[in-house]
């Protein structure tokens, strides 16, 4: 992707970071096939693993495991970073989508519900660090996503209008929050949501690859 002559068509841009900026979703499955097996002592099926994709760690063992939720976070977290450089794939052309944006000074953050240690290792080892303006992790606020606060806050630390920012994600929760705070929402259909289901959601536009979002975001 090149310069072009073009302005950015929304003054701010937040992306989701799982199975939108980076490929953790065989690392999150697996992830939570381990802590599940390891303490509950089987697994659920991985269509229902992939829904919870986009949510709280937290918040997920709380509604679903109650009693074991903090044996199941920390069994989750730790096999997590230990297995995240052996898993975790990059997709085809977002780095360059983030260079082709910075070329035109496009403003960036990654809004994300991991925690900040997980969502900068997982942006160093995508080769993805230091393109990127703010990082918003789940530390950051006490609601989240698919409630309005966590992108406010990375509104807020954008400097930019809910109104002039968009929010980039590939889950319902996604787009749910970006409903919630009155901010443009982009849905992308490479990462663990379902296209339809993103759709009804309504995301305002839906996306099938980088190059095609690099297009909309500077308003081509």
């Amino acid at each position: 992707m090149h310069p072009a002559a073009h302005s950015p068509a929304w003054s701010g841009v937040l992306f989701d970071l799982d199975g939108t900026l980076v490929d953790t979703i065989a690392l999150i499955v697996a992830s939570f096939d381990h802590a599940l097996t390891s303490v509950v002592g089987a697994g659920r099926p991985e269509p229902e693993v992939r829904a919870w994709i986009g949510r709280r760690l937290g918040e997920v063992f709380a509604s679903e495991y109650p009693e074991q939720a903090q044996e199941l976070e920390a069994t989750y977290v730790e096999w997590n970073r230990a297995q995240a450089p052996l898993l975790i794939r990059t997709y085809d052309g977002v780095e360059d989508l983030l260079r082709g944006l910075l070329d035109v000074h496009q403003r960036m953050g990654v809004v994300t519900s991991k925690r900040r240690g997980a969502a900068i290792q997982a942006l160093q080892i995508a080769g993805l660090d230091g393109l990127i303006d703010i990082v918003a992790a789940s530390e950051d606020t006490t609601a989240h996503k698919p409630e309005p606060a966590p992108l406010q806050h990375g509104a807020a630390r954008l400097s930019v209008p809910i109104e002039q920012c968009v929010y980039v994600g590939d889950a319902v929760v996604d787009i749910e929050a970006a409903r919630a705070a009155g901010m443009a929402s982009i849905a992308v259909t490479w990462g663990a949501g379902d296209p339809e289901a993103l759709a009804v959601a309504g995301a305002d536009h839906l996306v099938e690859s980088p190059a095609a979002l690099y297009a909309l975001l500077l308003g081509r």
